[in-house]
């Protein structure tokens, strides 16, 4: 049968079905839509989450020094453990895992003062490692502390974007001067605005980062807030876990299995939960489209065994000439994968249209910008496959399967 007789056919048969191939069409329609906004409001939802959470920093481990709970070598419980600037050398030397690690030192309640504008933010003492782990970056014509800052305890700082509107409004920020606790400090960078939904301070919108070394000479503080580090294999959690314990017990004498001692925040654990969670979530969501996909595939079978039932003459006859059951088979196929690539190419249009929508309402924060990814449209098509593949084949089978003889005879 040719393209044109099979597409002449076509039409006659769905204009002897009315209501049901408009009804058939639209069940395929609302199914595609469902799994193709579904799906790509789960992945707009999933990037947005990591996007969130990767605002403080992507891959970081914090350390915070805590109290002993276990007494070990001599040593009561109840000792409060410390850690300098010295504890991160030690981390980086002995275990190679490490690829990047900053002290960090916070501070409260120091006035920060821009001519007559005067604000209480907090302020950071760190390495020129730190801004690239927890994504501080600075914006157009600035930079972040570099290593020269840190040997030469330079009075330089970088500035949280929402505390450089609060000091100077929409005026300049590189190259002015501001006073931390009445001593000049120079501005070389305003960090770039980011999303931030996590924290262990304050958000960095509201800090003020200076070089470690500086910070030391100017408040004279010894033990840190906190360390903070990166490794290179995510994969290697636990061993760098029970590393950085044993490290650790052995600068400051407490056992190695007190996980009380100190407390670790590895950030990499919530990216393996956020993993494992949108897969479900996903998956939860391409159930219920493909459910409803279902639902329209049952309309296109029901159609095609109406049009089998109709056709027993057409068959018989064609059966009589010489067609071969692959022919016959061959025949109901099509007709059912047109019906549902129709269907189908109305659902993708409609659910662009909503996608597209949808980027135009202020949810980004919320749930995210949806998306129709590869993986999006290849899970549709894969299930569209699937139920046209099933909706033909039990009434192809069934055309397929007619006797010529009791065809003839019904005609008769």
């Amino acid at each position: 049968m040719s393209i044109w007789a099979f597409l002449q056919q076509f039409w006659v048969d769905l204009k002897a079905q009315k209501l049901r191939s408009t009804l058939t069409i639209l069940g395929i329609t609302w199914g595609t839509v469902s799994v193709v906004v579904l799906l790509a409001f789960g992945m707009g939802l999933e990037k947005q989450n990591r996007k969130n959470m990767h605002g403080m920093g992507q891959g970081i481990v914090i350390l915070f020094p805590n109290q002993t709970t276990k007494p070990y070598k001599g040593y009561p419980d109840g000792r409060r453990i410390r850690f300098t600037p010295r504890d991160a050398e030690i981390l980086e030397a002995q275990i190679p895992q490490i690829t990047s690690i900053s002290p960090e030192f916070r501070r409260y309640g120091t006035p920060v003062r821009y001519k007559n504008n005067r604000t209480l933010p907090n302020i950071i003492g760190a390495n020129e490692k730190y801004g690239e782990m927890r994504n501080i970056i600075p914006d157009d014509g600035g930079r972040y502390i570099n290593r020269r800052d840190v040997e030469l305890r330079r009075r330089v700082a970088v500035i949280g974007d929402k505390l450089k509107t609060l000091l100077m409004g929409d005026a300049p920020a590189i190259g002015e001067t501001i006073y931390i606790a009445q001593s000049p400090f120079t501005i070389v960078g305003v960090m770039k605005p980011k999303v931030q939904n996590s924290s262990y301070g304050s958000r960095d919108e509201d800090c003020i980062f200076i070089p470690n070394t500086t910070y030391q000479s100017l408040f004279g503080d010894v033990y840190l807030n906190n360390l903070i580090f990166r490794y290179d294999d995510p994969e290697a959690s636990e061993f760098v876990t029970a590393s950085v314990y044993n490290t650790l017990s052995t600068i400051h004498t407490f056992d190695p299995t007190d996980q009380d001692a100190v407390f670790i925040w590895d950030t990499n654990e919530m990216d393996k939960f956020l993993n494992y969670f949108f897969i479900g979530f996903n998956l939860f969501m391409g159930i219920i489209g493909a459910f409803t996909l279902t639902v329209g595939g049952i309309g296109v079978a029901n159609i095609m065994f109406v049009v089998v039932k109709e056709k027993t003459g057409e068959i018989g006859i064609k059966r009589a000439i010489g067609a071969t059951q692959r022919t016959i088979l061959g025949q109901f196929f099509l007709e059912s994968f047109a019906i549902v690539m129709i269907g189908a190419l109305l659902g993708f249009l409609i659910s662009v249209g909503m996608v597209e929508l949808a980027g135009l309402l202020p949810i980004e924060q919320e749930v995210g910008q949806p998306e129709i990814s590869f993986a999006v449209v290849a899970v549709t098509v894969v299930l569209l496959s699937v139920i046209a593949l099933l909706a033909g084949y039990f009434p192809a089978r069934k055309a397929a399967k007619l006797e010529p003889a009791e065809c003839l005879r019904q005609i008769a």
